[in-house]
């Protein structure tokens, strides 16, 4: 089983200095090693895709998928990781909107829960080719924890997107 910290970053709108969106994954990426004392242990390559649901007001993403040795509080790194969107201009005007940073909590080891805040693992990771594709590259054997299907299985039982290495 899988004892480290899997987390989904993406972008598809410039930061609010101007920076593209795979600057500001870059920075968030380099935010993440130490956040909640856990360092950075692998990291995906960049991956381009369209929005999902497919939105004509959204540019394409640029999506990746970190890995952060060890477990923390799930709470303290929703925290962390909702201090760094917010430092990078995230805004929420509506649900999926386009956004500078997007970070989502995918995992923290082997962790289930409905509650409280995050749901973990993430609720949507397993039907998502743009969270799957980049986790598969920095943990090929995970196994999800509440399905207990690898990541392999995963991406083969749910339809392929256009994706686009960076």
């Amino acid at each position: 089983m899988l004892t480290d910290t899997l987390i989904a970053l993406g972008a598809n709108l410039p930061a609010p200095d101007g920076a593209p969106p795979i600057e500001t994954c870059r920075r968030a990426a380099a935010a993440l090693d130490g956040l909640c004392g856990l360092p950075l242990r692998a990291l995906s390559g960049w991956w381009e895709t369209p929005a999902d649901p497919p939105d004509p007001r959204s540019p394409p993403y640029v999506n990746g998928v970190a890995r952060l040795a060890g477990l923390a509080d799930p709470a303290a790194l929703l925290a962390g990781l909702q201090a760094l969107e917010q430092g990078a201009g995230r805004l929420r005007p509506y649900r999926n909107a386009p956004r500078s940073l997007d970070l989502d909590l995918i995992a923290v080891g082997g962790v289930v829960r409905d509650a409280p805040d995050p749901v973990l693992p993430h609720p949507r990771a397993h039907l998502r080719p743009f969270v799957l594709v980049p986790l598969a590259e920095v943990a090929p054997l995970w196994v999800h924890p509440g399905l207990g299907r690898g990541v392999a299985d995963l991406l083969a039982a749910i339809p392929a997107m256009p994706m686009r290495r960076l």
